[in-house]
């Protein structure tokens, strides 16, 4: 029995021993397998911060290549300025603390108030069209809703620190804006830790939009900017700018496109639409249901349309007189070699616009009358009033890009976006920063967005030489000043019936402004005003019936004046112009069979190549 003890014992024993080296074995191999594992991960792990801290070195690059020393140096010596003023008459700057410090000690006593359980009245709330606290989130957790009125508060007053300042006009316009862009950019929405709507969407997915927020931020810093719309929903000739047509003539800066004729009568006169070069053309022609191409052809016109080329390196060097002489020059004469016509309409849009009253103006002084009707949309010629854009400009600045870009360097368009961008910091930075970033979310997919994002790079001694004589010097307007084609400008020699569209919340080319053209077109003018801003004014179709336009109105006085006398309409302005049109298209005639001809045959299809071509 003692032995079966033992042989029980000893077996026992033995399986013991048997089973902790089994365990023991498992024991190292799991601690392997962890740390395997743990080596995956943070090789991973690793990999994605190298990612990350690559990507940024490159953002920050590019960052300082565009954030140039004289725009640091400027925005330093605009505080400056606004320091000295302050401390020459302190005993206002103390009083405007005082009041602050008192609203935010009541702001205090209100979130107490509401902790004990009783009913109060927010101490200040967000305007109507702020966007970025108008979840609930931000008024039903307390704390949160604290940090918004804090927030409000503190932005208020430093806002109005420079708007009561002694500053002068134009240095408070400017340090205004540069103290907004601060205000905006230290919101409470634009951080992870007070955003509740962030910080809700965090627990709710286990911290997945936390894990999708970081890959589309390595995204943007790959690409060098914030993505506004899925951009993978939309390609051009795909499913926009897809109104058929060809492209009839070429050359190094433009292909033109004539479009394929829709009724079986047009007007006699073609219509040629010379776009923006600083964007690409298919924001006229985006998709059917909002394409102004589309409609103008449906409207019985035989339209033609210039799509400017995305400017490469060995063309750095192209001039403002080559936009004209080889630009809208040789559109008009391919326009009139296929249709035979001796007289078109012109259309001109921003920019456009600039480069085709410059063309006429030249032509007018050769004896040319190649044009019935012209129209401009949202088009500054003369420049006493850009906008918040004349925060940017002195004339350091203006010498310094002349410098910088004479030479032939090439403007880049990611340049020239990220400036427009800013004037509207919370609609088009932050907003997609806190939902694509801290929400972890795909922007939504909209063509108007996609096409903002397809910047266009521009010739340096055309920049230049636009930026001085326009938006600096105002020359356009002073008869004389310019010589274009080595003919001297004078718009007022521009007398032929003229249709100009502005847009009552433009920021880029105000309608003040743009009101003031009809004191320089002598011809029988039409002053239009769109609501809305930039783009949503002019891309608004007759079949949304969405907004409403301003018309006949005293050309006589100021555009207040033409604005408190208007009639409002409902609906696109598109209609009204179209019904202006066909009074300048000549007789009905029958639609051409072909596009192009023999001295112009068809190229490619429309949209063409260049606008295909990408800015890096």
């Amino acid at each position: 029995m003692a032995a079966g003890v033992d042989r029980c014992f000893c077996a026992s024993h033995n399986k013991q021993i048997t089973n902790r080296k089994r365990a023991g074995f498992m024991s190292e191999q799991a601690g392997h397998n962890a740390e395997q594992s743990t080596g995956h991960h943070r090789r991973s792990t690793d990999s994605l911060l190298d990612q990350l801290q690559e990507a940024q070195q490159r953002f920050f690059r590019d960052f300082m290549d565009t954030a140039t020393p004289t725009q640091n140096a400027d925005m330093v010596g605009m505080y400056q300025l606004l320091m000295r003023e302050l401390m020459q008459s302190p005993e206002q700057l103390l009083q405007q603390q005082a009041r602050y410090t008192q609203e935010q000690f009541q702001l205090w006593l209100n979130w107490v108030s509401q902790q004990a359980g009783k009913e109060t009245a927010p101490y200040i709330v967000p305007e109507r069209s702020d966007r970025r606290f108008s979840a609930p989130e931000w008024t039903s957790y307390p704390v949160f809703d604290y940090l918004k009125q804090s927030y409000l508060l503190a932005a208020r007053f430093t806002n109005q620190v420079v708007e009561q300042s002694a500053l002068d006009a134009e240095t408070k316009k400017r340090v205004g804006f540069y103290t907004r862009q601060f205000v905006d950019a230290w919101s409470p929405s634009n951080f992870f830790a007070t955003n509740p709507e962030a910080l809700k969407a965090a627990v709710d997915s286990n911290g997945e939009t936390l894990s999708n927020g970081l890959r589309n931020f390595l995204h943007d810093l790959e690409q060098g900017r914030i993505s506004m719309t899925d951009e993978s929903r939309f390609e051009v000739g795909r499913n926009l700018a897809i109104t058929p047509g060809a492209v009839v003539y070429k050359n190094d800066l433009f292909e033109l496109i004539q479009y394929t004729p829709s009724t079986p009568q047009v007007n006699e006169r073609p219509l040629l639409i010379v776009p923006p070069c600083i964007n690409k053309y298919y924001i006229l022609d985006l998709q059917p249901e909002n394409s102004f191409v589309k409609y103008a052809v449906d409207q019985g016109n035989t339209v033609f349309l210039m799509s400017w080329r995305n400017i490469p390196a060995e063309l750095g060097k192209t001039s403002w007189d080559d936009y004209v002489g080889e630009g809208v020059f040789k559109a008009m004469d391919a326009v009139q070699a296929i249709t035979g016509a001796k007289q078109m309409n012109a259309l001109g849009f921003c920019i456009g616009g600039a480069l085709l009253s410059c063309a006429l103006a030249v032509e007018k002084v050769k004896r040319k009358n190649r044009v019935a009707s012209l129209t401009l949309l949202t088009t500054m010629l003369e420049y006493t009033d850009v906008g918040e854009i004349g925060v940017y400009l002195d004339e350091k600045f203006v010498a310094n890009k002349e410098a910088e870009l004479q030479g032939g360097t090439v403007m880049d368009g990611k340049e020239l976006a990220t400036t427009f961008a800013s004037l509207r910091a919370n609609d088009l930075i932050w907003f997609f920063v806190v939902n694509n970033y801290l929400k972890g979310k795909t922007p939504d997919a909209f063509d108007l967005l996609y096409w903002n994002s397809d910047s266009t790079n521009l010739p340096g001694c055309m920049y230049a030489w636009y930026l001085r004589n326009t938006y600096w010097e105002d020359n356009l307007v002073k008869p004389g000043k310019l010589e274009i084609c080595g003919t001297p400008l004078d718009l007022g020699k521009v007398s032929l019936p003229t249709y100009i569209l502005a847009a009552r919340e433009d920021h880029i080319v105000p309608w003040h402004t743009a009101f003031g053209s009809l004191k320089h077109l002598k011809g029988d003018n039409t002053f239009v005003l769109a609501a809305s801003g930039h783009i949503a004014g002019v891309v608004n179709p007759v079949s949304k019936n969405k907004r409403s336009y301003w018309i006949d109105g005293p050309q006589t006085g100021s555009a207040h004046d033409w604005l408190a006398s208007a009639e409002e309409r409902p609906g696109s302005w598109w209609s009204n112009w179209s019904q202006w049109l066909a009074g300048q298209g000549g007789k009905a005639v029958a639609a051409p069979s072909e596009l192009g001809n023999n001295g112009h045959p068809p190229i490619e299809a429309a949209p063409g190549s260049y606008v295909k071509v990408r800015a890096h």
